[in-house]
């Protein structure tokens, strides 16, 4: 299901990073993020929701810098 916040996601096992670019073009990386919370996100009705209940607040995270060109 399309989200209206979050644009595109995606989970690196081997490093637990989980990359989250929102539909404002913000591209956040959340560090030791366990396979079974990527996976709820994958499998989440409302990624927006999940994000913030699980995700959001609870794994630490910084921002890449925006994208140029």
């Amino acid at each position: 299901m399309p989200s209206t916040v979050i644009r595109h996601f995606a989970h690196d096992p081997a490093t637990r990073q989980l990359t989250v670019t929102f539909t404002t073009g913000r591209i956040y990386v959340y560090e030791d993020v366990p396979d079974a919370v990527a996976a709820g996100l994958r499998a989440a009705g409302s990624k927006g929701s999940f994000f913030n209940s699980q995700i959001r607040n609870v794994y630490p995270c910084r921002e890449l810098p925006p994208r140029v060109g």
